[in-house]
């Protein structure tokens, strides 16, 4: 197998993002979980296949950690001969002062032998726009955009050069909006100028679409690009461009989808809080508590019997640990951050993997952590990626022996309007053929 594009993920809904906008650009898509073992490497993907994203669960480890997980995933895409890097993070940036985005990057850089990369976040389809460095989440800088109250990775700076400067020791520059209007020519010119400066990073603006497709242009030929998948969907028309990518008839086809309907959200995001309550008005759901999680296992055992009851009428089901920043902070101060995340975590892994075995194959999953989470809890190591929900949201399938695949969304907890839980299993069943109602 020979790639286009390698592509290495901080974490699972990352992944699927950048998957999913790969696919709508014409690229076969396959997505691995963790860095692929010789199974994988012994020929378990399809040779057909355009881009492999390897997702990890990189974003919030420390930071040597994130950086050897990345060094061997990308060994793994090298020796399939991936013409290009990616390493994908959040549009919003997600790290701290430590990381992982900047250990990661120069690692990266220096085993592919390259002067220079771009840091590319926006995504502009989704309200993250950056102008003169600094990020925006709609019409709001990301400190003040509800980014500031993350869980793990509170963003309390927008200025991305300065955020960017505290995470690595080599220069980090600008490509500005009125470079890009220049051009795909002027813009390379730029990186080519600060390169001979010693730049090592530039983090570029981008306020549209077509800023997107000028610095596709600019950076095609760079060994490694990275930021949001924003500038994934753009990639593939170069790529094109120079003869490596042939027009694919639907790339992101999936087989019809069997089992119960279950939505698990731990994402305390502001998308989320909204659709979490956008279902319950419509369909049952169950909050789980962190505190009660940690006296023992009656509470868990009281959600899966809730779950049960109501996959058992037909469904769709929520268990969700989403909630307020106050609630969280207050769970946090109890337990402790790490220790009120992992109760959370396992929680929602052992809810899935319980009942996908009892019978549920279409499966919703909201927040980054949380999908790694349940993705790991059963076991998935590959997943054939198919058409959108939302932008920067698709199904996916994952492969069963035996049964019928298993059915997969994993949302970012910031992406999604107010009522995907519900309406993403009328796409799922559109895209399948299914027609349920």
């Amino acid at each position: 197998m020979s790639l286009v594009l390698g592509a290495i993920a901080d974490d699972f809904t990352g992944a699927t993002d950048l998957a999913n906008n790969l696919v709508r650009a014409g690229m076969r898509c396959v997505q691995l979980i963790g860095v692929p073992d010789e199974a994988i490497a012994l020929g378990a993907i399809d040779t057909h296949v355009d881009a492999v994203v390897v997702a990890l669960k990189s974003r919030s480890c420390p930071a040597q950690d994130a950086v050897a997980d990345s060094l061997a995933a990308l060994e793994w895409l090298e020796a399939r001969g991936a013409r290009q890097i990616f390493f994908k993070y959040c549009s919003t940036f997600d790290s701290t002062d430590a990381g992982n985005i900047g250990p990661v990057a120069d690692a990266l850089l220096e085993r592919l032998q390259g002067s220079q990369t771009v840091m590319v976040p926006a995504f502009p389809v989704n309200g993250r726009s950056v102008y003169q460095g600094h990020l925006f989440v709609g019409d709001r800088l990301l400190n003040d955009s509800g980014m500031q109250h993350h869980p793990l990775n509170p963003m309390t700076d927008a200025d991305l050069v300065r955020v960017l400067g505290r995470q690595t020791p080599h220069p980090v520059g600008l490509a500005a909006r009125p470079v890009l209007a220049q051009g795909g020519d002027a813009t390379r010119a730029h990186l080519d100028a600060l390169a001979a400066d010693g730049v090592r990073h530039v983090i570029c603006d981008s306020l549209d679409e077509h800023d997107l497709e000028v610095l596709a242009e600019a950076v095609v030929d760079l060994p490694l690009v990275t930021g949001g998948s924003g500038l994934g969907q753009a990639l593939p028309a170069e790529y094109r461009r120079r003869g490596w990518l042939a027009e694919v008839a639907e790339p992101g086809r999936l087989d019809a989808s069997t089992g119960g309907a279950l939505v698990l959200s731990g994402s305390c995001s502001r998308a989320t809080l909204g659709q979490v309550a956008e279902f319950l008005a419509h369909h049952p759901g169950m909050a789980l508590d962190p505190l009660q999680l940690a006296e023992g296992g009656a509470h868990l055992d009281a959600a899966l019997a809730f779950a049960r009851e109501h996959l058992a009428s037909g469904g769709p089901v929520l268990v969700y640990a989403s909630a307020d920043p106050e609630r969280v902070k207050a769970a946090q101060q109890a337990l402790g951050v790490a220790r009120a995340g992992e109760l959370v975590e396992q929680a929602l892994g052992q809810l899935a993997s319980t009942l996908v075995d009892e019978g549920v194959g279409r499966l919703v999953v909201a927040g980054g952590e949380s999908s790694g989470a349940v993705v790991s809890a059963l076991g998935i190591r590959q997943l054939r990626i198919g058409g959108q929900i939302d932008p920067g949201v698709p199904w996916t399938q994952a492969p069963r022996q035996g049964q019928a695949p298993l059915s997969l969304a994993l949302k970012s907890g910031n992406f999604g309007g107010e009522d995907f839980f519900t309406r993403a299993f009328t796409v799922l069943d559109e895209l399948t053929g299914e027609g349920r109602t």
